[in-house]
């Protein structure tokens, strides 16, 4: 690996502190201990405002613009939601929507979710997923589900909820540097094209 992996995490929550905010930055932190790393952490909270009463992506502000450059530039995304109405939040469907939709063909995404209680797990399996498969994204195999109980004051308080983080890396480890291989080798292809004969 001759660059650090470029991890972007984007968390679905429209409220600061939040549980999933702290939960895609902790799975971020875990993969910076395996790999080098540079993580970049997209907040909803924050970031929904400039999306605003857009219908197209041209109409984004220059703030959103860079914001989605940057999800589709990622060597790994970390994507969380908080349940809402049973599925993920509508800005985060609202951002994803204006993802061009080949750019993240093949882009390891590990699927997180937050929830008031267990029952709601199976969101990363019936609505994450399936979204991540249209884009064409390599949903990596294992997610991570957090319910309320497994924070203190929006904090992972619960060693069982790190273990989870920690198998789903270990699992995601092998696909993640594969893909980051074949990206380095297409990016040295193209910049040995770009180089003007002698």
């Amino acid at each position: 690996m001759s660059r650090p992996l470029r991890v972007v995490a984007v968390s679905g929550s429209l409220t600061d502190p939040s549980r999933t905010t702290a939960l895609v930055e902790a799975i971020a932190a875990a993969f910076a201990v395996a790999l080098p790393t540079e993580t970049h952490v997209i907040k909803l909270n924050e970031l929904g405002p400039h999306l605003a009463g857009a219908l197209t992506r041209a109409e984004l502000p220059a703030e959103a613009e860079a914001e989605l450059r940057r999800i589709e530039g990622a060597d790994l995304l970390v994507v969380a939601s908080p349940v809402y109405r049973a599925s993920f939040t509508g800005l985060f469907k609202h951002l994803f929507d204006f993802v061009e939709q080949f750019a993240l063909v093949d882009t390891p995404v590990l699927l997180a979710a937050s929830g008031g209680s267990d029952r709601h797990a199976l969101i990363i399996e019936h609505q994450l997923r399936p979204l991540f498969g249209f884009f064409q994204a390599l949903a990596l195999p294992a997610g991570v589900y957090a319910n309320d109980s497994d924070f203190t004051e929006r904090e992972i308080s619960n060693p069982l909820l790190t273990e989870r983080i920690d198998k789903a890396i270990a699992r995601a480890l092998p696909l993640v540097k594969s893909s980051l291989a074949e990206r380095e080798e297409i990016e040295r292809s193209l910049a040995g094209d770009q180089i003007p004969a002698a």
